[in-house]
């Protein structure tokens, strides 16, 4: 095996041992063995082609149209477009499949389930790596700078699957391979010089690579010097960071820790943002039911499943402070503010709640407030939020409500408006803490607030004007169209466009409210869901909510309902009219907001991926219309495609040109045209040819003009040299000269190297020498003329006088 090829395994096999470290973001490991497969042939297409001479870019792009084709055959007509085969894969399928993969990758916990999307993002990217390497450790010979592709791979592999008990093995898969990769380069670039000098016994040097052996056929020093450095190298980054607690964070460090918990009674809640944890959390591709649950509340529509609540508004977004964390008591404490009447009319229900086995969050599901938890597992309660999190259970595992079966004890509270509106002032701490805004929030938010609830005399009135300016008054529609964003500024935009879902609405009005000095925050969690025949209620995706909370001493965290949706529970105590004689007439409110969003977010089409991870979607009407009529036809794909590949093949012609006669001038063993061919490789760089010059004085020139080293130019001499005894040795004297093509193409390095770049890249894009094919068709045009005005007197010469005449 030659010295290029064994850098070429070893780069394939370092990409493919980085790769490993992918593995633990999945739920299946036979995509890796796809990966292997492509990747050889990607490897094997590049060997075959650099053993041609033609330009690196030809030997990237053949890499990469191969791999290309080979995808289509591997995952065509999978993303459902209509379409089947290489061609409609590569024009309509892979796209839907790649947006497919990505939604995937943001709605599915880690690990993710084996979707035809993910193995194609996990293929391709595999392949682009390895492509990466190969270009820079094999076509280029730079392997060290391949370790920048190997590393962000890694990064990557290792940021999303969090460390874990395996990292140290995919960190030392990764530091072997790219060690072997380095090895090879470096045993090849020894090669090069002939016998390797050192302190090794002399032994017998190798034809094949020039490496010194010793006896036995053991390596010498410098290759085993490397050996152990890369060894030792590869130890001391497995062996320091366990070896200091410090380093624990560091690139091999345990991510479970930032998290927060472990046992005992310290460890914070992190602050985290509640959407991304619903959306690697809540398995959303489709509307599947997540939780069922039974309860004894008799007012089921209220009963809303509460996962978490946002109280921080930093400037950036809205989400949950680091909090202190405690074993949960087998008493709930008091909910924060409730006293009084309120506390004394509260109803203990009784709640079972049972989580789908695809149901992956950390933070339990249940009614607020909560006066008991029954579950089993490690799980911590944070008193503020009232909000139980799952407990760290090994090095990087968390306890889950993966398919628990739990039982919840809460209090119905059934406040009225009067008592809402004769509210005292709450206590100062919570004040201060549930009003802050950030610095950047723009004025607009508060001269809102303030021009909404202008006459209001009390918190309550002034809560219930924005929760109408948002759901009746304030001509907002409820459109799932909307990006999503909880800062300052999409507060304001929200304002502006008025368009938005229930994130636009909950955040907006807990931010207003606080512009107020309402204490305010942001519940996460589920509506009460749709209650079956046999007396569960079905909790799906779409029943996912944000909605905000305010703050009323004697009553504690009170829900309201900004978010003109259909489907929503205004509670009782917020509705406009408060008597119980007309409880249905506020029932219209979302209708009256958005006459229209029943109809938008029916289409599966207008839903953006990050609303189906909320549930903002509405009912996903079926599949509409034939794939047939969707796209071109493939012939005219076809045309396209080959009115592309001419267009963008047009530059590449004098290239191309060059190499195919290259190849055959060479290729035949004739001296006249080998040096013909290096005549025309020195008019390439600039030394135009002179006809009258003797072999001996053009190659003299060449030398000169070229400023070549002596290596190359000892090849222009030899080439001459040949030339001269082919012109003027008698018959069948001339000695064969094998070495010719050889010669040939090392002066034309030395020439191309002695160049300067951009008359290097003329040389190869741009060829002087190419001025021969229009000398060549110019010739033949010329002796077409001629012979066809030859024959034209021949035959006109022939006519009778009396016809010519």
């Amino acid at each position: 095996m030659s010295g290029r090829a064994r850098v070429m395994v070893f780069a394939a096999l370092a990409t493919l041992l980085t790769s490993w470290s992918l593995v633990p973001l999945v739920d299946s490991a036979g995509w890796l063995l796809q990966a292997a497969l492509l990747l050889a042939v990607q490897s094997a297409v590049g060997a075959g082609v650099r053993r041609v001479p033609v330009a690196r870019s030809l030997t990237v792009a053949a890499q990469l149209l191969v791999s290309l084709v080979l995808l289509a055959f591997l995952f065509g007509g999978k993303a459902g477009t209509g379409g089947t085969g290489p061609v409609a894969y590569l024009v309509t399928d892979f796209g839907a499949l790649f947006r497919r993969g990505v939604q995937d990758v943001g709605e599915f916990a880690i690990p993710a389930p084996m979707t035809d999307g993910i193995r194609l993002l996990l293929v391709c990217g595999v392949l682009l790596i390895g492509l990466l390497v190969d270009l820079l450790a094999v076509t280029l010979r730079t392997a060290a700078a391949a370790g920048l592709p190997l590393l962000a791979l890694y990064s990557v592999a290792a940021g999303l699957s969090g460390g874990g008990e395996a990292s140290w093995f995919s960190f030392l898969l990764a530091g072997s391979g790219y060690l072997m990769m380095l090895l090879a380069e470096g045993r090849d670039r020894l090669a090069q010089w002939g016998r390797v000098f050192g302190g090794a016994p002399p032994g017998r040097v190798s034809a094949a690579s020039g490496l010194g052996s010793g006896p036995g056929g053991h390596a010498t020093a410098p290759v085993r010097t490397g050996r152990r450095i890369g060894a030792v190298a590869l130890g001391l980054a497995l062996a320091v960071p366990a070896a200091l607690p410090a380093l624990g964070g560091g690139l091999l460090g345990a991510q479970g820790e930032a998290e927060g918990g472990g046992s005992g009674v310290g460890g914070t809640i992190s602050a985290v943002n509640p959407l991304v944890s619903l959306q690697s959390n809540l398995n959303a591709q489709d509307n599947r039911v997540v939780l069922k649950y039974r309860t004894d509340n008799p007012q089921q529509g209220e009963q809303y499943l509460r996962i978490l609540a946002l109280d921080e508004f930093n400037g950036v977004k809205w989400e949950a402070s680091g909090r202190a964390l405690t074993d949960v008591p087998e008493q709930l404490p008091n909910p924060p503010g409730l006293a009084g009447p309120v506390q004394a009319g509260a109803v203990e229900v009784r709640t079972n709640i049972s989580a789908a086995d695809s149901y992956t969050q950390r933070y339990l599901p249940m009614p607020y407030p909560a006066t008991k938890v029954d579950i089993p597992g490690k799980w911590r309660f944070e008193p503020a939020g009232r909000t139980l999190v799952g407990d760290q259970l090994g090095k990087d595992t968390f306890q889950n409500v993966q398919g628990a079966m739990y039982t919840v004890r809460s209090l119905q509270l059934r406040p009225t408006a009067q008592q809402l509106q004769k509210a005292p002032a709450p206590a100062r701490e919570i004040r201060d803490e549930y009003t802050k805004l950030p610095d950047n929030l723009p004025p607009v938010v508060a001269d809102t607030a303030r021009q909404v609830t202008q006459g209001a005399k009390d918190d309550y009135t002034r809560a219930v004007k924005l929760q109408d300016f948002f759901a009746v008054s304030g001509g907002f529609r409820y459109n799932t169209k909307t990006a999503s964003g909880t800062g300052p500024q999409a507060v304001a935009r929200f304002l502006a466009d008025k368009e938005g879902f229930c994130v636009h609405f909950a955040f907006s009005m807990a931010a207003m409210s606080r512009s107020l000095g309402i204490p305010a925050r942001v519940a996460v969690g589920f509506t009460p869901g749709e209650k079956q025949s046999d007396g569960n209620v079905n909790v799906s995706m779409r029943d996912a909510h944000a909605w905000p909370e305010l703050y009323f001493e004697g009553v504690g965290w009170t829900r309201f309902e900004p978010t003109p949706r259909s489907g929503i529970n205004v509670p009782d105590y917020s509705r406009p009219q408060t008597p119980a004689a007309q409880p249905s007439a506020p029932s219209a409110l979302p209708s009256q907001a958005a006459p229209e969003p029943s109809a938008a977010p029916s289409k599966a089409d207008d839903c953006p991926p990050e609303l189906k991870k909320l549930g903002e979607c509405g009912v996903v009407a079926p599949a509409q219309g034939s794939a047939g009529d969707d796209g071109p036809s493939a012939t005219t794909i076809l045309g396209w495609a080959a009115v592309a590949v001419a267009v963008l093949s047009l530059p590449l012609l004098p290239l191309l040109w060059r190499s195919r006669v290259r190849a055959r001038r060479l290729g035949g063993g004739e001296v006249a045209a080998a040096w013909r061919e290096l005549g025309d490789s020195a008019w390439d760089v600039g030394v135009p040819p002179d006809e009258a010059l003797s072999p001996r004085r053009a190659a003299g020139r060449i030398v000169e003009l070229g400023r070549l080293e002596p290596e190359a130019a000892g090849a222009v001499h030899r080439v001459a040299g040949a030339v001269e005894r082919a012109l003027y040795a008698p018959p069948g004297a001339a000695a064969p000269y094998p070495n010719l093509p050889d010669d040939v193409l090392r002066a034309r390095t030395g020439l191309l190297a002695s160049a300067p770049r951009t008359t290097r890249l003329r040389a190869l894009l741009f060829p002087r020498s190419a001025a021969r094919v229009a000398w060549a068709v110019s010739a033949r045009w010329s002796a077409l003329t001629t012979t066809l005005s030859t024959r034209l007197t021949t035959l006109r010469s022939r006519l009778p006088l009396r016809i010519r005449g």
